[in-house]
């Protein structure tokens, strides 16, 4: 896989090779003290030189022939993007367990608030299962309206 250099790249490796072909024209009218003193200079500059950072990423990519962009199957998987990725699920968990909590707590104080009407009510639970009764409950509810 080749890498593409932009052209900043280019015109700066364009720019080097010039100045470089330069120095070697003029290095054999040099005298030999001069051209080691050179030589040392070009290799301590060379030691010195900071690395050039680059992005690991954009050494694994390509272009292919049908335009699509590919990278390296390699993630760089470590502790902390696994940790990243179980995280959210974690969270998802968590938060459904609360809701489901919530919910039947709900749920159980609705069935209390209804088992404690109609155990303090005059009338038996046998009379809410009567049809007859939820008319006449009906009918009484309307017949309030109309008084009130």
């Amino acid at each position: 896989m080749k890498i593409q250099n932009t052209s900043a790249e280019l015109n700066m490796d364009r720019l080097g090779r010039h100045f470089s072909a330069q120095l070697t024209m003029a290095t054999p009218s040099l005298s030999h003290d001069i051209s080691e003193r050179l030589r040392v200079a070009r290799q301590r500059a060379l030691a010195e030189r900071k690395p050039v950072m680059q992005l690991s990423f954009a050494k694994k990519t390509g272009i292919q022939s049908n335009g699509t962009l590919t990278a390296s199957g390699d993630e760089g998987l470590n502790l902390w993007s696994i940790l990243a990725s179980v995280l959210p699920l974690l969270v998802l968990v968590v938060g459904l367990t609360a809701i489901q909590w919530i919910q039947q707590d709900s749920r159980t104080n609705e069935l209390a608030a209804i088992d404690s009407a109609l155990l303090t009510d005059e009338l038996p639970p046998d009379a809410y299962a009567d049809a007859g009764f939820v008319q006449f409950l009906k009918q009484g509810i309307g017949d309030r309206a109309k008084n009130d």
